[in-house]
C-alpha cells in the first residue's frame, strides 16, 4: 500500500516524507556495522528525499496553477452574474437539459416559485413550475407543450416561443431557443406596455366604429328596429318611435313583440285581428328570410314594413311612413276614373255635337302634347343630370369599399355586406334608368357607331361577372371570338352585361351560363344560354317592358328593367334581339349584328390584367374632384391602400399643391366636370406645363360621349366611367403608371392629411 496519497495537501505530503526519512535514519543508525545493506539503505532514503523534494515543487506549481485558474472562473463568473442583473430581460441557462444560470428577474419574476429555481431545475420541471404558480393568469397555449415544441424545432428554426399574463395585468414573453452547442437560452422580456396600448388602440377603433354606425342608425329617415330571435326588443331609432307613436316604456329593451301588437291593438292603432298575424309573419320570415307589408295604421296612416332575418335568428324591422304615396296613388286612380268617366260622357255627347267633338279632339291634342314634353323633359333632365345623380354614387361607393377593409373580420362584417349589397342594386336600378332615359333621348352624341371587336366585350363582361357566378355557386363559361361587328361599344357592353346577370340570377347553384358567337352567313349571333328557370311563352314578349318581370321569378329579384335595356339598345344600334326558353330548363338570348371584315379601329390600349390585387398603390397620386365627399372618399380609399395623396377641388389648388411638393405627381386623377366651366382635361395640361412633365393621367366621369373619349385620347389621356369600378381602379393606376417612362418619386415628409386642405 503506498504511504502517500496524492489527494493529500501538499503540507501533508511534506510532513509524511519528513517522518519516512527520520525513520530510515533511525533504523540505519541502530545497524551494528556499516554494510553494504545499511549503506544502500541509507543511499536509498538520500534518493527518495531528492524525489519527494522534486515532487514537492512539483505539486506546489501545480497547485499554485489550480488556484490561479479557480480565482479566474470564480472572477468570470461574478461578472457574467452581474452582467445578467444588470439586464432588464429575464435571461437562464439550461445546460444538458439543467439550469445552470439565471439572473434575478428571471428567478424572482413570480415570488412564490422563486425558491425552486435552484441550479440543477430540469427543463420539464420548470416549465411545469411555471405552470403551477398563482400569480400565471393566462397563456396562449399550455406551459407543459413548450419543451415537446421546442424539441420539435430543433431541425427547423429551433426557437419557441409564448406569451405570459400575469397577475396585475403585466404581460411577458418567453423565448426559448438552442445555443450552437445544443444547450437552450431562455429569454423573459416585458410586452406590458405593447399590450395595453395595442388594447386602448383596438378598443378606440371598435368605438369610433360603433359611434359611426349608431349614427348613421339613428338619423335614418326610415324606422328601424332589431329583434332578438325570441322577438324582444334589442334597440331602435328615434324615427321608429315616431311613426308608431307609442311610449317609450313599450320600445324598452326587452319588450317582446308580442306585447307591442297588443299595446297598439288595445290602442285602436291598429285591428285586432291584425296582432295573431305576427305568428305567420315569422313563419314566412324565417323560411324566406324577409317579408314585406303594407297596414293601415293609427289615425288612416299607411306605413309599409320590411324585415329581414339576422344571421344570430333575430330579425331587424323597417318602417316607412307611405301615407302621402298610399293617398297620391288612390287621389290618381280616382282622378283617372273620373277622367274615363267624363271622357265617356263626353264621347257620347260628341257623337251628336261635332263642334263639342272636335273642341274635346284638341284638348287632347294638347293634353298628348303636353304630356310627350313632360316625358322628353324627364328623359332630358336624367340625361344631363348623371353626373351630378352618379356623384353621391361614387362618394358612397369608395366609402362603403373602406368602411368594409376597416371592418373585416369584425362584429361589423356582414352588417357592411348587407349595407354594399343593397348599395349595389340601388345602383343597378340606376345604371338601367340612365341607360333608359339615354336610350330615350336617343340623341347623335350618345351613341358612336365603330367596328368592335366582340372578343373584347366579351372578356371584359367574362372578368366582370367571373366572381358574382363564383359567389353564387353558378358555373359561368365563354367561348373566345375575333369576329368584329359595328355597334356601340358602351351600350353593347351594357346589354351583354344584363344578359350575364340575369342568366345568373335565375339560375339556381350548380347551374351553368354560356355565352359566345355564333356566325349565321353574313351575321353572327351573339348568344347567352343558361340552365335556369325558363320563361312561360306569354311572358317571352312582355318581359322586354320596363318594370315587367316573368311571373315564375322569385319576390324582389329585380325591378325589371335589365332586358328593357337590351330591347331598347338593339332597336337604336338595329340589332335583332331573339329569346328561346324552356321553362324549368332554359333559356337562350341572341344580339343579331353585321360582321365587318378586317380589323377593329384603332383605340385607346386596354391593360392586359384588370383584377383587384393586394398590391400597395406605392405612388404619388394628384386627385382633382370639386365634390367634397367624393374627393374625400377617394383620398380615404387610396390612402388606406398605400397611396400619398394630394387632394385638390380645381386647377389652382392642384398647381399650389404640386408646387408645395417640388415635384411632378406619379399620377393624376381628375374628375371631368368641375366648378366654374373648368375640365379635368385643362388641369391635366396645366399640371404637365407647369411640371415639364409627361404625367401619367386619367379622367373619371359620368359622360359616355365618344367626342370626349376622343378628346382624352389625343392627350394621352385615359377615361374611367362613373360610378367607378373599384376592383379595377387599383390594376388601372400600376398600369397607367408602369406605361409611363418618367420617374417615380415618393413622399417622404409626413403624410399629406386631407382634412387640412378643407
Amino acid at each position: 500500500m503506498s504511504l502517500l496519497d496524492p489527494s493529500d495537501p501538499q503540507e501533508l505530503h511534506i510532513k509524511k516524507q519528513a517522518k519516512i526519512i527520520e525513520a530510515l535514519m533511525r533504523r540505519a543508525s541502530r545497524q551494528k556495522d556499516l554494510g553494504p545493506s545499511a549503506f544502500l539503505a541509507f543511499q536509498s532514503a538520500i534518493e527518495l528525499q531528492q524525489q519527494v523534494d522534486a515532487q514537492s515543487r512539483d505539486l506546489a506549481r501545480a497547485t499554485t496553477e489550480l488556484e490561479s485558474e479557480r480565482y479566474e472562473r470564480m472572477r468570470t463568473r461574478r461578472a457574467l452574474v452581474e452582467a445578467l442583473s444588470s439586464m432588464e430581460e429575464g435571461f437562464a441557462l439550461f445546460i444538458d437539459g439543467q439550469l445552470n444560470i439565471s439572473n434575478d428577474l428571471f428567478s424572482n419574476l413570480m415570488p412564490d416559485i422563486s425558491e425552486k429555481m435552484d441550479a440543477g431545475l430540469l427543463l420539464e420541471d420548470f416549465f411545469l413550475l411555471l405552470a403551477s404558480s398563482q400569480h400565471l393568469k393566462s397563456t396562449e397555449r399550455p406551459l407543459s407543450d413548450m419543451a415537446r415544441e421546442l424539441e420539435n424545432s430543433l431541425g427547423r428554426d429551433g426557437v419557441a416561443s409564448v406569451v405570459l399574463g400575469l397577475d396585475g395585468d403585466r404581460w411577458y414573453q418567453l423565448i426559448a431557443q438552442y445555443t450552437e452547442t445544443k444547450n437552450i437560452l431562455i429569454l423573459l422580456t416585458e410586452i406590458t406596455a405593447i399590450v395595453r396600448r395595442n388594447r386602448s388602440e383596438k378598443k378606440t377603433l371598435i368605438d369610433r366604429q360603433a359611434d359611426y354606425l349608431q349614427a348613421i342608425f339613428q338619423h335614418m329617415s326610415s324606422g328601424m328596429c332589431t329583434f332578438s330571435a325570441d322577438g324582444q326588443v334589442m334597440m331602435h331609432n328615434p324615427q321608429f318611435q315616431k311613426i308608431l307613436n307609442v311610449p317609450d316604456r313599450i320600445l324598452s329593451r326587452g319588450i317582446n313583440l308580442s306585447e307591442l301588437f297588443s299595446y297598439m291593438a288595445d290602442q285602436n292603432l291598429i285591428r285586432s285581428d291584425d296582432a295573431p298575424k305576427y305568428t305567420r309573419w315569422r313563419d314566412e320570415l324565417d323560411k324566406k328570410g324577409w317579408t314585406r307589408r303594407r297596414v293601415s295604421y293609427g289615425d288612416g296612416r299607411v306605413v309599409e314594413i320590411h324585415a329581414n332575418l339576422l344571421p344570430d335568428g333575430g330579425f331587424v324591422v323597417e318602417l316607412m311612413d307611405v301615407t302621402l304615396e298610399a293617398r297620391t296613388t288612390e287621389t290618381l286612380e280616382n282622378r283617372v276614373a273620373e277622367r274615363t268617366a267624363e271622357l265617356t260622357r263626353a264621347n257620347d255627347r260628341l257623337t251628336n255635337e261635332y263642334e263639342e267633338k272636335a273642341r274635346v279632339e284638341e284638348q287632347l291634342r294638347v293634353a298628348i302634347e303636353r304630356a310627350e314634353a313632360a316625358v322628353s323633359s324627364k328623359t332630358r333632365f336624367l340625361a344631363a343630370a348623371s353626373h351630378d345623380l352618379l356623384q353621391p354614387i361614387n362618394a358612397a361607393k369608395l366609402l362603403l369599399s373602406t368602411l368594409q377593409g376597416l371592418t373585416r373580420g369584425g362584429d361589423l362584417e356582414r352588417i357592411v355586406e348587407r349595407l354594399e349589397g343593397s348599395f349595389s342594386s340601388a345602383e343597378q336600378l340606376l345604371h338601367s334608368l340612365l341607360d333608359i332615359s339615354r336610350l330615350e333621348s336617343a340623341e347623335p352624341d350618345q351613341v358612336s357607331l365603330v367596328v368592335v371587336n366582340l372578343g373584347e366585350i366579351m372578356e371584359s363582361v367574362f372578368a366582370d361577372q367571373a366572381l358574382v357566378a363564383e359567389q353564387k355557386q353558378v358555373a359561368l363559361y365563354m367561348v373566345s371570338s375575333s369576329v368584329h361587328v359595328r355597334s356601340d361599344p358602351v351600350y353593347l357592353l351594357r346589354s351583354l352585361q344584363n344578359l350575364i346577370v340575369n342568366a345568373i340570377q335565375y339560375t339556381e347553384p350548380g347551374g351553368r351560363v354560356l355565352f359566345g358567337c355564333r356566325r349565321a352567313g353574313d351575321k353572327v349571333l351573339l348568344q347567352v344560354w343558361d340552365t335556369g328557370i325558363g320563361i312561360e311563352p306569354h311572358d317571352q314578349g312582355r318581359i322586354l317592358e320596363e318594370f315587367t318581370r316573368a311571373e315564375n321569378v322569385p319576390v324582389g329579384t329585380g325591378m325589371g328593367l335589365g332586358l328593357s335595356v337590351v330591347d331598347r339598345a338593339c332597336r337604336l344600334l338595329g340589332h335583332g334581339l331573339s329569346i328561346r326558353s324552356d321553362p324549368g330548363r332554359g333559356s337562350v338570348f341572341s344580339i343579331e349584328m353585321k360582321m365587318v371584315e378586317g380589323l377593329a379601329l384603332p383605340r385607346e390600349p386596354e391593360p392586359p390584367e384588370m383584377r383587384e390585387d393586394e398590391t400597395p398603390i406605392d405612388y404619388v397620386i394628384l386627385v382633382v374632384e370639386n365634390n367634397q365627399d367624393v374627393l374625400y372618399g377617394t383620398t380615404t380609399w387610396l390612402e388606406q391602400r398605400g397611396a400619398r395623396v394630394l387632394p385638390a377641388r380645381n386647377a389652382e389648388d392642384a398647381l399650389t399643391l404640386v408646387k408645395e411638393f417640388g415635384r411632378p405627381p406619379d399620377v393624376i386623377m381628375a374628375d371631368y366636370e368641375l366648378d366654374f366651366g373648368e375640365t379635368g382635361l385643362r388641369v391635366i395640361q396645366a399640371i404637365r406645363e407647369e411640371t415639364r412633365t409627361h404625367v401619367p393621367a386619367f379622367l373619371v366621369t359620368a359622360d359616355r360621349r365618344d367626342v370626349l373619349r376622343q378628346d382624352a385620347n389625343r392627350c394621352d389621356v385615359s377615361t374611367m366611367i362613373k360610378p367607378l369600378k373599384l376592383s379595377r381602379l387599383r390594376p388601372f393606376i400600376h398600369w397607367k403608371v408602369s406605361q409611363s417612362e418618367g420617374p417615380r418619386h415618393h413622399l417622404t415628409s409626413s403624410r399629406i392629411a386631407y382634412e387640412s386642405r378643407q
